[in-house]
C-alpha cells in the first residue's frame, strides 16, 4: 500500500523501521492497521509502572524485616521511585514528541528493567533506593508515551474505547502486584519481587518494535530547556517536600523545598506565558474542560492511593493475613474496574462527561466513607464494599477525564498532554498517601501512646538484664510509630518468651509478657482501626467537595470545545 505522495504507507511498514528519529504516523491517513496490537503493548507497559509500587505493598514487611529498615528508609524505599517519576513525565513527554514516541517507550522500558534487575540483587537499604530511583527514572519515559502513542494510532470515533482499556489495566496492576507478590513471597525472598516485571517488560519491548507504529510530532517547535528546567525543579522540589514534611515532620529541610517548588511553579508560569515555543500552554488551563478533567484525575487519585495504603496494611497487620492473602482479596477492586470502564464507555456517550465524571467521584467518595465503620472485630467483608466503589469509580471516571485531558492538546504535544495526566495522577497519589498517611499515624499514635505509656512502666517493674531493657523500649517506640512496627514489636515478644520458657526462674516475666503480647496486640488493632476510620472522614470529605468542584467546571464544557 502506498501514500498520496508514492511512498510506502507507514502502518504498513512500521515493524521495518528504524527505531529512532522516524517519519511520524500520518495523522490525516488510514487508520493504523494494528493499533489493537500496539495498544495491548502499551497496556503491559502501564501493568509494569503500576505493579512496581502495588507489589511493593506486601513485600515492604518482608523487605524492612530483612534490612532492617527505619521508618524513613521505607519511605523512601517507596518514594524514591514516586520523585523522578512525577519531577520528569511532562519532559519525557516533550522529548518524545520532538524525537520519537516509540522510541521513548522502548528506552523507558530499558531502563525500567536495568532497575529491576539491580533491585533483586540489592542487599542495603541504599542499593534498594538507588534501584527504585531507576525504575522511577524509567517509568517517567514509559507513561506519558503510552498515551501519546495511543492518541496517534487511534481515530477520534475509537479513541475513547482504546482509553478505557487503557485506565483499565491500571486498575488490574492494582491487585495483580500484590498478587504475584504474594505468590514469590510464600517461596522466595522479597528480592525475588523486582523481578515481577522483566517478562513483561521483555514481551513488551520486543513487540513493540512490530506493532507499535513510529510516531512523532509533525512540528515539536524549539526545546524549552528554561521550562523544562523549572518544571522539573518545581515538581520534584514540591514531591519531596509533602514526602519528607508530611511523614517526617516540617524541618528546615522539607520547608526549603516548599519554598523552592512555590518559586519555582511561578517562574515556570511566568516563562512559559512569554515563551514563543513552551514545553506546556498553561493558558490551557482555562478552559474548563481541560481543568475540571485535571483536577478530577488529580483529587481522585489522591484518596484512592491514601485509601488502598492502608486498607493493604490493615490486611497485613490487623487481620494477619499473608502477602499472597491480601493480593487475593484485592482482586475485586480490580474486577470492579472493568466493570466500572463498561459503564463509563455507555454512560458518557448518554449523559456526557459531567454526569460521568461527577458519579465516578460520588462514588469513591461514598466507598471512602463506608470505611468510618472500622472498629473493633472489622473483617475483610467490612472492607469489601469500598473495594469494590473503589474499582467502579476508577472505572467511571478515569477513562472520561483523561480523554478530555488528551482532547485538548494538538498532535505536536501529545507527549506533554500525557506528561500532564500522569504528572496529575502521580502528584495526587503522592499527597494522598503523604496526607492521609500522616493523619492515620497521628491518630494511631495519640491513640495507642497511653497503653503503650502504661505498658512500659509495668515493663519497667520486671527485673531486666540491660540487653532485654533495651529491646523492650525498641519494642514500645516501634509499637507507637505504626502498626507494622507493632506487629514485629509482638512478633519479637513472643520470640523472647519462647527463649525464657526455657528457664524455671523466668515463669513470672513469662507470664507478664505474654498478657503484654496480647495487650499490645489488641491496642495496635484498635488504634489502627480507630485511626482508618478517623482517615476516610478526611479522606472521603475531599472526594466529596472534589466532585462538587469538577462537577462545576465540566458543566459548561459544550462551551469550552
Amino acid at each position: 500500500m502506498t501514500s498520496v505522495d508514492g511512498s510506502p504507507d507507514e502502518a504498513t511498514t512500521s515493524h521495518r523501521a528504524p527505531l529512532f528519529m522516524m517519519r511520524p504516523l500520518d495523522p490525516d491517513g488510514p487508520p493504523y492497521s494494528r493499533r489493537w496490537a500496539g495498544l495491548l503493548v502499551l497496556c503491559l507497559s502501564l501493568l509494569i509502572v503500576v505493579m512496581a509500587n502495588t507489589a511493593l505493598m506486601v513485600a515492604a514487611p518482608r523487605m524492612t524485616e530483612a534490612l532492617n529498615l527505619s521508618s524513613s528508609d521505607l519511605q523512601w524505599v517507596i518514594d524514591g521511585y514516586t520523585v523522578p517519576y512525577a519531577a520528569l513525565m511532562l519532559l519525557f513527554g516533550a522529548i518524545g514528541d520532538k524525537f520519537s514516541r516509540r522510541g521513548a517507550l522502548w528506552i523507558g522500558l530499558v531502563i525500567f528493567a536495568a532497575g529491576s534487575t539491580y533491585g533483586s540483587l540489592a542487599d542495603s537499604t541504599t542499593t534498594v533506593i538507588i534501584s527504585r530511583v531507576i525504575m522511577g527514572f524509567g517509568a517517567a519515559v514509559i507513561m506519558p508515551a503510552t498515551l501519546s502513542l495511543l492518541v496517534s494510532m487511534f481515530p477520534r470515533s475509537e479513541r475513547a474505547r482504546a482509553i478505557t482499556l487503557w485506565s483499565a489495566t491500571s486498575g488490574l496492576a492494582i491487585a495483580l502486584g500484590p498478587l504475584i507478590a504474594g505468590a514469590l513471597l510464600v517461596h522466595f525472598s522479597w528480592e525475588s519481587t523486582f523481578l515481577i516485571n522483566l517478562p513483561i517488560v521483555v514481551i513488551a519491548a520486543i513487540a513493540a518494535l512490530f506493532v507499535v507504529p513510529p510516531s512523532k510530532a509533525h512540528d515539536a517547535g524549539c526545546p524549552d530547556p528554561v521550562g523544562a528546567l523549572l518544571s522539573v525543579i518545581a515538581i520534584a522540589s514540591l514531591v519531596y517536600a509533602i514526602i519528607q514534611g508530611a511523614h517526617f515532620g516540617w524541618s528546615a529541610l522539607p520547608v526549603s523545598a516548599a519554598v523552592v517548588a512555590v518559586v519555582g511553579l511561578i517562574l515556570f508560569v511566568l516563562w512559559e506565558l512569554r515563551c514563543s515555543e513552551p514545553m506546556l500552554e498553561v493558558r490551557r488551563f482555562t478552559n474548563r474542560t481541560f481543568s475540571g478533567a485535571t483536577l478530577a484525575v488529580f483529587l481522585f487519585f489522591l484518596v484512592t492511593f491514601g485509601v488502598i495504603y492502608y486498607v493493604a496494611q490493615y490486611m497485613q497487620f490487623v487481620l494477619r493475613m499473608s502477602a499472597l492473602e491480601t493480593g487475593i482479596r484485592l482482586l475485586p477492586l480490580a474486577a470492579a474496574v472493568f466493570v466500572g470502564a463498561f459503564v463509563s464507555a455507555r454512560g458518557i456517550k448518554r449523559f456526557g462527561i459531567q454526569a460521568t465524571v461527577g458519579a465516578g467521584m460520588a462514588l469513591g467518595a461514598i466507598g471512602t466513607l463506608l470505611l468510618v465503620r472500622i472498629g473493633d472485630g472489622s473483617t475483610y467483608l467490612d472492607f469489601l464494599p469500598t473495594l469494590i466503589l473503589l474499582g467502579l469509580a476508577i472505572g467511571v471516571a478515569q477513562p472520561p477525564s483523561t480523554d478530555a485531558i488528551m482532547g485538548a492538546f494538538p498532535e505536536n504535544r501529545l507527549g506533554v498532554g500525557g506528561g500532564v495526566n500522569d504528572t496529575s495522577l502521580e502528584l495526587g497519589g503522592s499527597l494522598g498517601i503523604a496526607i492521609l498517611g500522616s493523619i492515620l499515624a497521628t491518630s494511631y499514635t495519640s491513640t495507642i501512646s497511653p497503653t503503650v505509656n502504661a505498658m512500659a512502666k509495668q515493663a519497667a517493674g520486671i527485673p531486666l538484664s540491660p540487653d532485654q531493657a533495651a529491646q523492650a523500649k525498641a519494642v514500645f517506640d516501634a509499637a507507637r510509630e505504626s502498626v507494622g512496627g507493632a506487629s514485629i514489636a509482638t512478633d519479637q515478644v513472643r520470640q523472647s518468651i519462647a527463649a525464657m520458657q526455657s528457664t524455671p526462674a523466668a515463669a513470672r516475666q513469662v507470664e507478664i509478657l505474654t498478657a503484654q503480647a496480647r495487650e499490645l496486640d489488641a491496642a495496635a488493632a484498635h488504634a489502627f482501626s480507630a485511626a482508618v476510620s478517623h482517615t476516610s472522614i478526611i479522606g472521603g470529605a475531599i472526594l466529596a467537595i472534589g466532585t462538587a468542584l469538577v462537577t462545576v467546571l465540566l458543566r459548561r464544557s459544550k462551551s469550552d470545545n
